[in-house]
């Protein structure tokens, strides 16, 4: 299996993770098409493509952000079970992410993650495909070692059209795993970072913002 880094959107392997993306994803998850172009040429966004025999059965998308210290894992996708896509997109994403921070002269922090809830929303069949499905993926991410962050959490759909996304859990994979909470401060600057690429924000998610604004640390638990 090959972890091919994906750069631009005229690469024939975007297309067929792209479809991927439309499978498994509802419609205010996914970024149009064309509206690819540049974050997959900014440098920091990590876009990769699980090969295997010329088929593309994996992705994942992540970036590291130098002045937090956090990473931030955007999606990962399992398109076929049974040949060991999931550890294998880990894996390479561990270890690119460890090669990012060691550069910039850090251990990182921790990594961020927008996990859904399936116990408030049952209606996401992901494509129909079985190691996407909301409960596994999120037992998966609690064995990786991610908390739950204790806020009511929203974000702005990706569709641009300003409406808030429920029924997904922010969460946070600290370094050390005791940790029991995370600084509120951290949490507000990573969010309006990785959402400023969005125009218009609902009205719940600026509220959730200044509710953090005015805290000193969020509680991380178990999910």
């Amino acid at each position: 299996m090959d972890y091919n880094r994906i750069t631009s959107i005229t690469d024939p392997l975007f297309a067929h993770m792209y479809e991927l993306l439309k499978t498994v994803f509802p419609p205010e998850e996914v970024l149009a098409f064309d509206l690819w172009k540049e974050p997959l040429e900014d440098p920091s966004i990590r876009v990769f493509v699980a090969v295997h025999e010329g088929e593309v059965v994996g992705t994942t998308e992540y970036r590291y952000y130098k002045d937090l210290n956090v990473g931030m894992t955007d999606f990962t996708i399992i398109g076929r079970e049974g040949i060991g896509v999931g550890r294998f997109l880990a894996t390479k994403r561990a270890a690119d992410l460890q090669a990012l921070a060691q550069e910039n002269n850090k251990q990182m922090a921790g990594m961020f993650a927008e996990i859904y809830d399936p116990y408030r929303v049952d209606d996401h069949g992901f494509g129909g495909v079985k190691p996407m499905d909301p409960f596994v993926r999120r037992e998966v991410l609690s064995h990786l070692g991610y908390k739950r962050l204790n806020f009511p959490y929203v974000h702005p759909s990706w569709q641009l059209d300003g409406t808030a996304v429920s029924g997904l859990d922010l969460c946070f994979m600290p370094a050390d795993y005791e940790q029991t909470e995370l600084n509120a401060s951290l949490i507000a600057t990573f969010l309006k970072t990785y959402y400023a690429v969005l125009p218009e924000k609902p009205d719940a998610w600026v509220e959730m913002i200044e509710q953090l604004d005015a805290k000193e640390s969020v509680e991380l638990l178990a999910i």
